[in-house]
């Protein structure tokens, strides 16, 4: 039997896996939130298969994404993590990995995690898209301003609204799989 996928991740095993098992699953575990917040962050400008192949290695960098242990972050561990060719060498980014790790704990503070902070953007429940072609699929939305605009106004960096809009879709706050593909029924 043939099983339809999205086009997007046809072809690399690794692309496949993650959309078959990850992408547009709702996350709302709060270190995992981290996780996929951090590795949207560095993909901006990049694909995405890009930091999916590094991820790992980003794992391994930054302290398995503990944002208790990145806020401490000095600058011989930023040095290090310039240095290290697993992952992407961005300073801008990676400064705002700790930056985004001390604004992400306020959340947690104020609204008792960031999974209640994040969700309640969609009422705790994904939204359901219906697109038939990848050209229909947006980059961004109305929500994903909004979203990426309070992000921003609570201190965060490298949050743009396509940022944003490839994070809900990486944790399943919105279902875009193609309604061709058979994890858009699933989800």
């Amino acid at each position: 039997m043939d099983v339809h996928k999205c086009n997007w991740c046809v072809g690399d095993p690794l692309y496949e896996a993650y959309h078959d098992t990850e992408w547009g699953v709702p996350v709302f575990n709060d270190n995992l939130l981290f996780e996929f917040l951090i590795l949207e962050t560095f993909q901006a400008g990049l694909s995405w298969i890009t930091v999916l192949r590094k991820r790992e290695n980003f794992k391994q960098a930054f302290n398995n994404f503990d944002f208790n242990k990145i806020i401490n972050y000095n600058e011989d561990k930023i040095n290090d993590l310039l240095n290290d060719t697993g992952i992407i060498r961005n300073k801008l980014k990676v400064r705002a990995t700790i930056t985004n790790a001390q604004a992400y704990i306020n959340i947690q503070k104020e609204f008792g995690s960031f999974s209640d902070y994040i969700w309640a953007f969609v009422n705790k429940k994904p939204i359901q898209n219906n697109y038939k072609n990848l050209d229909d699929v947006p980059a961004n939305t109305p929500l994903s301003d909004i979203i990426s605009k309070d992000l921003k106004k609570r201190g965060f960096k490298f949050v743009g609204s396509t940022v944003v809009y490839a994070y809900m879709q990486a944790i399943g706050m919105v279902n875009d799989h193609l309604t061709s593909c058979f994890r858009h029924g699933q989800l």
